[in-house]
């Protein structure tokens, strides 16, 4: 017995020596062998990571008026567990499908969907999961469907005799999301960002890292159950905002350009329309747009890739007549072009190709100002093949930038293609067909350098980079001169020239974009297309363009229009009323909207503002009359001689234009003779005929060439021989007048003999 107590004791102590040195050692292992990868672990599983997401930066116009801007959205999340122990998984997929559907017909497919993730498992299967987003319908939805989605959960909350607090298995989880306000407005430019947040398309995908900012984080200690440690370390980095960009576009024309754009495509059903406004100063763009659009609040509904393409700066297409420009400035700044010099139209050989006007049998011998005016392709071959020549076409094609990008600061920008080798491709190439292609930012950059003194700009649409929290511009985007194309007086002219294509409205093409209120210069185009496929131009297919500014003596705005195939019943001669009434829409508008008077308005605001009143000059020395009419802005001339003025013209306080003479006299004026008038316009002549007291006859029309006095004292009278200004008579007179004051200077009528009698001052 002694012996079975003292077996069963020895095998209890050994048992628990065996098991306190199993300890000891565990112990051993865990506080030393182990004890760092085990205090990681537990530093790990004290320590929350938090990362802090920084805000988007908004996109504004030039106005600071949003067009992008980081809002909150709401994703709807389901709790499988307790939608299976409710019982409720029917009744939920049933009532989120009527809510987050996207139409009658995508209804029963959704709610089928919603059902599978109201009862989906864990991977493992051991039971229900307990969080599962509904992707992508509930996704990052807007605020009315998460209020409806609220509305549901209170009304099963009552179903179930629930109170207003209990989880029923389906939540609202606040998040954000890229807002577009305007909608499909501008959403080519813009771009979008995806449900991920991360950039895509546009202005979101350039300016990305200026947008984004740099995320933050929060570090912090916690207990088993997640609450936060007394004393804990807390780590804390601020999240960096992304910065605010302003765009030179104005959200008011961007929205003209838009809803012209709509009406065209009502009517002509184009494949696409493309169409761009901008300063043509500072070539900053006021607006651009296509059809098809986009909403990028709901990206993934778009039907067809193509339709996300800014074909204003990604595609390249045959410029077709609006390319005359290039020929047109080359032979004007190159002293070869003639309006008035005649050449015969219809058709013209080159090499072996025939080349014809769209009008194929011309229009007779015409000048080359009206084969401007009626878009004469062969007035262009003529003054780019022969005057201008193979080798300075090329120049000057390359001088207004179309074989290399603008470089203008948005995604996806194409080159043009510029690839002439044998002379009818070059003849082709002076009105915009064959092997020249290009985009329509270049040929509003191109025309833009008309409208400016002959400056080619630099493309641009970001205005200012701003602080989100101080609003002070970080950085700013000045415009850029590329280079200088043509002279300032090329410049003019060839503005002068396009206006007529307008203002003609007898036979300038561009006719029908002719606006009462405002002085319009422009250029339509047609371009054959070349379809996939074919080698030949279609007969039937047509790229229709137009390309103007206004007004003509200040321009404020350049709009770019173009329309891929529209729908014009194999009729091109309907080219012109496609885009016109668009252009005159959106130029309209925005001239208004901009605050621009009229061409008529300015013109009399202009001459009321070079109205002066002439000063009291009599009894005051020639010097001291001299000083006056300088700080005055007037043009004096001093006769005779003495010591004050004893008369002038006109008298004190007659108000006259600031370009007007005055004549002022030191002594009695039937004392002297009559001065040297040869080169002296009409009025001019007369006003000092009816100062110095002389009756006036004259013969021809323009400027003085020959004058012939007779008589003495009050009985003088004189005989003015006129000419044209460039009569070499006229010339040898040396005093000359600009053209537009000759133009007001020269007697109306049409008569080659004239009397004009000058009134003797009283």
């Amino acid at each position: 017995m002694t012996k079975k107590i003292k077996l069963r004791s020895l095998l209890i102590g050994g048992f628990f020596t065996l098991l306190f040195v199993v300890l000891l050692v565990k112990v051993y292992w865990i506080q030393v062998v182990d004890a760092s990868w085990l205090l990681e672990q537990a530093e790990k599983k004290w320590e929350t990571d938090r990362v802090i997401a920084p805000v988007r930066g908004t996109i504004m116009d030039r106005n600071d008026k949003v067009l992008a801007v980081e809002g909150t959205a709401y994703t709807v999340t389901l709790n499988p567990k307790m939608i299976d122990g409710l019982r409720v998984a029917d009744d939920v997929a049933r009532g989120l499908a009527d809510i987050l559907k996207e139409s009658d017909a995508t209804k029963p497919a959704l709610e089928t969907k919603i059902r599978e993730l109201a009862t989906r498992k864990k991977p493992d299967g051991s039971d229900f999961a307990v969080n599962v987003e509904i992707r992508n319908e509930g996704w990052k939805i807007d605020k009315e469907k998460a209020d409806q989605v609220r509305d549901f959960i209170a009304t099963m909350q009552t179903r179930l005799n629930k109170s207003s607090k209990t989880n029923i298995g389906v939540g609202i989880v606040d998040e954000k999301k890229r807002y577009y306000p305007g909608e499909t407005l501008a959403s080519h430019i813009l771009g979008y960002t995806n449900k991920e947040g991360k950039a895509a398309l546009g202005l979101e995908l350039k300016l990305d890292d200026t947008l984004k900012g740099v995320p933050g984080m929060l570090s912090y200690e916690k207990d088993g159950k997640g609450v936060e440690l007394p004393d804990a370390k807390v780590n804390f980095k601020p999240a960096e905002d992304g910065s605010n960009v302003r765009l030179t576009i104005d959200k008011n024309i961007q929205f003209y350009l838009e809803s012209a754009l709509a009406k065209v495509n009502d009517k002509w059903h184009p494949k696409s329309l493309t169409a761009i406004a901008v300063d043509p100063k500072t070539m900053e763009i006021l607006g651009m747009a296509n059809t098809p659009t986009f909403n990028p609040n709901t990206y993934w509904n778009i039907k067809d890739q193509s339709d996300f393409k800014n074909n204003a700066v990604a595609s390249r297409y045959e410029p077709g007549s609006t390319f005359k420009i290039v020929t047109l400035a080359g032979t004007v700044e190159e002293g070869l072009f003639n309006p008035n010099e005649m050449y015969q139209s219809g058709m013209i050989r080159v090499q072996d190709r025939e080349l014809h006007d769209h009008n194929r049998v011309g229009w007779g011998k015409i000048s080359y100002l009206d084969g401007l005016k009626r878009s004469s392709n062969v007035a262009f071959v003529k003054l780019g093949l022969e005057k201008l020549t193979q080798p300075k076409l090329k120049s000057y094609i390359e001088k207004f930038g179309f074989n290399e990008k603008t470089n203008i600061d948005m995604p996806n920008e194409v080159s043009g293609l510029i690839d002439m080798k044998y002379p009818s491709e070059f003849a082709t190439a002076t009105y915009g067909q064959g092997k020249v292609v290009v985009t329509a930012i270049q040929q509003t950059a191109a025309y833009a350098a008309m409208a400016n003194g002959g400056k080619l700009m630099w493309p641009h649409i970001v205005k200012d980079i701003v602080d989100p929290k101080t609003g002070k511009t970080i950085q700013s985007f000045a415009p850029q001169v590329i280079r200088q194309v043509v002279s300032e007086k090329t410049a003019e002219t060839v503005s002068g020239y396009l206006e007529q294509v307008v203002s003609d409205q007898d036979i300038g093409t561009g006719k029908l974009a002719y606006m009462e209120d405002y002085r319009v210069a422009g250029k339509t185009g047609t371009a054959n297309l070349v379809l996939p496929g074919e080698k030949t131009y279609s007969t039937d297919s047509w790229v229709i363009s137009f390309i103007g500014y206004a007004p003509v003596e200040d321009p404020k705005i350049l709009v770019t229009l173009i329309a891929d195939q529209p729908d014009l019943g194999g009729n091109y001669h309907l080219g012109g009323q496609v885009l016109a009434p668009a252009f005159k829409d959106i130029v309209g508008e925005s001239l208004q909207y901009m605050g621009v008077k009229s061409s008529k308005q300015t013109q009399m605001v202009t001459k009321e503002a070079n109205k002066l009143k002439v000063p009291n000059f009599v009894d005051t020395t020639a010097e001291s009359a001299r000083a006056a009419a300088k700080e005055s802005g007037l043009s004096l001339e001093v006769f005779g001689k003495g010591e004050k003025v004893v008369d002038q013209f006109p008298k004190a306080g007659t108000e006259i234009l600031s370009s007007q003479r005055i004549y002022v006299a030191m002594q009695n004026v039937s004392d002297m003779p009559l001065p040297n008038l040869v080169g002296r316009s009409l009025r001019d002549a007369v006003e000092a005929c009816s100062f110095f007291k002389v009756d006036c006859q004259t013969t021809g029309e323009g400027y003085v060439s020959d004058q012939a006095t007779t008589g003495e004292g009050e009985g003088r009278s004189v005989t003015l021989q006129l000419k044209p200004l460039s009569d070499k008579a006229v010339a040898a007179g040396g005093q000359t007048q600009s053209a537009s004051d000759a133009a007001t200077s020269t007697p109306n009528g049409k008569t080659d003999t004239q009397r004009t009698t000058a009134k003797k001052s009283p």
